[in-house]
């Protein structure tokens, strides 16, 4: 059978021919709406009743291998882009479209390491924490392996444009797909003085359009949906359900690296929530299949300044519910927002959003992982991130959001010190360089202006620059006092 997409817009889609018994399908996530769609239409929220829509696979269709372990096959056929990607070499558990049509500029190529000095900062036994390293992704951050997903089903339906709402790593990655590939043209929007300038210089560079408006990040969000409704725009951003289907691969490579065991705890930053959203649904879809044996537990970690997941399911308990959320919990609380006026504002601008698209996604993911949310400061973010820095793993500061929460949690009692938790690092540590030089800086005054409007006022792992005469003799004073 041959359909045209039903489409946002005219004139940019080529028909498809899609065949009938496709084993994947869109669904809202909504239980009393259940509606569905097919693959080939391009949505970001349920026609009938506006909720999000799912990626869901007919699984008794499909050829699911039998254990996990059958993927390490693919490491034999590297000479294979897709099997040299860390998405598409789990091709099998996202097959929305065929793996040959699949976009890859080799992504998912990340490391998942233990860190002694950071377990020990966070008061967890030696050898049970270990980070799960993002940011060796090819544009620097966790957001390729979503990216290259949306990015196929773009390519599948024939787009010829793709947008994005950004505070800095969404927008660098969708300049890089789009700049390597020459399938697409990039339109990215980001809300005044919210990027930081490592992220936007890649998007400058890669030759994205790159259009500023007078807002913040969900200003940007509003904006770009009705851009690209208007003009007929593939949208990227996450409420996109193809891009988490992508993002499902990074709890993939967490298993892989720890021989298909389940760890304890997955313990991830929280701004949108594509990323908990994906993790719930991955290792929902595993345990579903009896490729797992349980769930680990989930643990999202807000800004203080960005703290809409914190408030909501741990002040005013919105919780999933089995499919019947108490949506007018947080309708009640995005009301109070505007009446106040009130903006997100952290050092950690990869997270700072008060509105985050997959919020019911969240809330779902946290259901079935029994998870809890926390928030922690500016101050206990760089802190966190200058111990993950000094074991040689560089992040940016929303990265460290992980590590404060999981210390957070386990000064409470809610992690115990011997349970197994991975950390995920989102992006690299030259996203946001500013922050890092001033935190360790010996100027006051810069360090005042990056970091003292944030509430930070100390920084206990400083590792500053010693100063020294131009003089050969108390050079090596210095380096014999503080080597």
């Amino acid at each position: 059978m041959q359909s045209c997409p039903k489409l946002l817009g005219q004139g940019f889609w080529r028909e498809q021919k899609i065949s009938q018994t496709n084993p994947a399908y869109q669904q809202c996530i909504s239980l009393a709406c259940k509606a569905t769609y097919d693959i080939d239409e391009v949505r970001v929220a349920c026609q009938k009743c506006g909720d999000l829509l799912d990626v869901v696979y007919d699984w008794d269709r499909l050829r699911v291998p039998s254990s996990l372990a059958a993927f390490e096959q693919k490491w034999a056929q590297r000479s294979d882009p897709h099997c040299l990607s860390g998405v598409w070499r789990f091709h099998d558990l996202l097959p929305f479209v065929p793996v040959e049509q699949c976009v890859t500029v080799g992504e998912g190529q990340t490391l998942l390491l233990p860190s002694e000095g950071v377990a020990k900062y966070a008061g967890l036994r030696p050898g049970r924490l270990l980070l799960q390293y993002e940011g060796m992704n090819p544009s620097g951050s966790f957001k390729d392996n979503g990216m290259s997903a949306a990015f196929s089903h773009a390519r599948f339906v024939g787009a010829t444009r793709a947008a994005c709402a950004s505070t800095g790593n969404t927008s660098a990655s969708l300049a890089l797909y789009c700049s390597v590939t020459r399938l697409m043209k990039a339109v990215i929007f980001i809300g005044s003085g919210k990027i930081s300038y490592g992220k936007l210089s890649q998007a400058l560079d890669f030759g994205a359009l790159t259009v500023q408006i007078n807002g913040d990040f969900d200003d940007a969000m509003a904006r770009v949906k009705e851009v690209s409704q208007q003009l007929g725009i593939y949208l990227v951003n996450s409420v996109n359900p193809f891009r988490l289907e992508g993002q499902k691969t990074i709890m993939y490579r967490v298993l892989e690296a720890l021989r298909w065991e389940v760890p304890d705890w997955i313990v991830v930053p929280g701004g949108n929530l594509g990323n908990s959203s994906a993790f719930g649904k991955a290792f929902r879809e595993l345990h579903q299949l009896g490729l797992i044996d349980r769930m680990p537990r989930l643990a999202v970690i807000n800004a203080t300044g960005a703290d809409t997941l914190y408030e909501l399911v741990e002040k005013r308990e919105f919780r999933w519910n089995h499919g019947s959320p108490d949506l007018d919990k947080a309708v009640r609380y995005f009301d109070e927002m505007d009446a106040q006026h009130r903006r997100a504002s952290t050092i950690a601008s990869a997270i700072e959003i008060n509105r985050p698209v997959n919020l019911n996604k969240c809330i779902r993911a946290l259901e079935w992982c029994d998870g809890v949310v926390r928030k922690v400061s500016d101050q206990q973010i760089l802190d966190a991130k200058a111990r993950v820095g000094a074991g040689g793993l560089g992040c940016e500061p929303a990265s460290a959001a992980s590590v404060a929460g999981t210390k957070l949690l386990v000064s409470e009692g809610v992690i115990g010190p011997d349970e197994r938790v991975v950390c995920i690092l989102t992006g690299h540590q030259l996203k946001d360089p500013t922050a890092t030089v001033a935190y360790h800086t010996t100027d006051q005054d810069q360090f005042n202006k990056v970091l003292g409007s944030r509430g930070v006022r100390r920084a206990a792992f400083a590792n500053r620059a010693v100063a020294v005469p131009n003089n050969l003799d108390e050079i090596i004073k210095a380096i014999r006092l503080y080597s």
